[in-house]
């Protein structure tokens, strides 16, 4: 959700034009330096204030700095701050580039060092006018050398969604509005499918100019990454909207806006194993990110399906050839356990393992792959981690590289240095059932004719074992209870991962049922059954 930035950085815009709040001159407590006489004994300069701020200063100091904000004068509202140069320019362009003016400020009551306010301005550009209203909150520290009371500056101090790298702008959309369509040209808007609104914005940003469109006048906030639309705050003229058409499914769609908000920090995709083709992408998270096509974590037991085919392409052994199961395995000086109260299987086959998600069992077969077998298989079967992939908008190819140490085990196990997004393991899935690579594509090639990724993909007999034991694991191993009541012709598996600094480890689930596979990722959210689980059985049953 960062788009390329055309105007000035988000330390760059904030200026305010017309001002008059009525504040009118506050008194800002501020360190008063003492008379400092010369003579012996004379009075030396007062010490540096120390402590929270009180009331008194949060009030004065918060409204010093609105009623130089309401009149446009941005080096004083700046100095009111602990970080003036940024501030000064974000201010700046709050006029000059946002083209807002008639502001004023209404302060809310304080909690603490905390002031939340209220915002009414009139956006005003080429003869054409609007007001615009918003909410927001500052926090009064102290400033740590002068002592003084001031506005912990933060871009979202002058509008809630701004980050850093953000600019504020109003003129000429910078690409023409788009109407987007999923596959049975239903029509998809941000309204009703919540979390597509910041690919809704990519696809407008990539594909608008070639959609057949007209930029209208709009107020909006221009973000600081390569390949991420403008956000949308205000509409002062309309242009005309260019169609576009993507692979999404508005029931699959429906079903995983629903299923995601059941558990913060979830994502999920939804593709078509034998057209690779999106169906469905949601994300439930605080921060707005697309962590469905661009996040990147370790994917926990999820990785199995890469890990077994490694094992049985490199002819280590195979679904029905052994696969021990001992309660601990230990590579280069790395003790791995498995869950807590796993019974040890000594005459455990691979899809015993698999089934049952025995870490042990892959672990020790670390000493019997080469330090980039696993790398070699991502890349060349399932046509990973090479950063070649063009689905129509920004994502992430997944990362598996060829780690020496613990990690050459940890990675098996999908720890240590693999890293995957939900897009990534769902097209694994895919990949596993019909032992073709198709890149997956939120919008269709002909829309560009952009070069797909290739791969070389699997043999049947390497796909007819995967499908075997994902089928098993989905009747009556790990991913049963989940996966209970799903017809068809049906697959899974599921991870969880340790991450360092988390109370509990991030869910991961990824299964298929007949022509769609779906992978989804909750942070901290426990076992793959508990939280990613259930959104992917959610996103199966609508068949796509």
């Amino acid at each position: 959700m960062r788009k390329g930035a055309k105007a000035a950085v988000i330390g760059s815009v904030f200026a305010v034009v017309v001002g008059g709040a009525g504040y009118g001159a506050y008194n800002v407590v501020t360190s008063i330096s003492g008379s400092g006489g010369t003579g012996a004994g004379g009075p030396g300069p007062a010490p540096v204030r120390t402590g929270p701020p009180s009331a008194g200063e949060v009030k004065d100091t918060s409204r010093a700095f609105f009623a130089a904000w309401e009149k446009g004068d941005a080096a004083e509202a700046a100095a009111r701050t602990n970080y003036a140069a940024s501030a000064e320019a974000l201010l700046a362009g709050y006029r000059d580039d946002a083209h807002l003016t008639g502001v004023r400020i209404t302060p809310g009551a304080a909690s603490g060092d905390r002031v939340p306010f209220s915002v009414r301005a009139t956006v005003s550009y080429d003869g054409k006018s609007k007001p615009f209203s918003y909410d927001s909150e500052l926090t009064v520290v102290r400033g740590e050398t002068t002592g003084k009371a001031l506005v912990d500056w933060k871009p979202s101090v002058v509008h809630p969604e701004l980050k850093d790298g953000d600019t504020l702008v109003t003129g000429e959309s910078a690409s023409p509005a788009i109407e987007a369509v999923d596959r049975n040209n239903v029509v998809l808007t941000k309204e009703k499918y919540p979390s597509l609104g910041p690919i809704l914005d990519a696809l407008r940003e990539k594909y608008g100019d070639k959609a057949g469109g007209t930029p209208g006048v709009e107020l909006s906030i221009r973000h600081g990454g390569e390949d991420t639309g403008d956000t949308t705050l205000l509409t002062l003229a309309k242009g005309r909207a260019g169609k576009v058409r993507t692979t999404l499914s508005a029931s699959a769609q429906a079903a995983a806006e629903q299923a995601v908000t059941r558990f913060p920090e979830s994502s999920v995709v939804a593709v078509k194993p034998s057209t690779g083709e999106v169906l469905a992408v949601a994300n439930h998270r605080a921060d707005g990110f697309n962590a469905a096509f661009l996040g990147k974590l370790a994917p926990g037991s999820t990785m199995k399906i890469i890990s077994a085919a490694t094992l049985i392409d490199n002819g280590i052994t195979t679904a029905s050839g052994p696969a021990p199961c001992p309660p601990t395995a230990v590579w280069q000086s790395q003790t791995f356990h498995n869950l807590t109260g796993m019974q040890p299987q000594p005459d455990a086959t691979l899809s015993d393992s698999f089934a049952r998600s025995c870490n042990t069992a892959f672990v020790k077969y670390a000493d019997e792959v080469k330090v980039d077998s696993l790398t070699n298989e991502a890349q060349q079967r399932f046509g990973l981690g090479q950063n070649n992939w063009k689905t129509g908008i920004e994502s992430f190819d997944g990362a598996v590289p060829a780690s020496g140490g613990p990690d050459t085990a940890a990675n098996l196990i999908g720890q240590g240095q693999v890293q995957m997004s939900p897009l990534n393991m769902a097209s694994v899935t895919a990949t596993a059932m019909t032992g073709v690579f198709r890149q997956p594509v939120i919008v269709p090639r002909s829309l560009d004719g952009r070069e797909l990724a290739t791969a070389k993909g699997l043999s049947a007999g390497t796909v007819a074992q995967l499908r075997a034991m994902m089928n098993r694991t989905a009747v009556s191993g790990t991913a049963a209870q989940v996966m209970a009541g799903l017809g068809g012709s049906i697959g899974a598996k599921t991870g969880s991962a340790e991450v360092d600094g988390q109370a509990k480890s991030n869910s991961w689930f990824t299964g298929y049922r007949n022509d769609i596979a779906a992978a989804a990722m909750t942070q901290e959210g426990g076992h793959g059954g508990q939280a990613a689980g259930p959104i992917v059985a959610a996103v199966l049953r609508t068949g796509g």
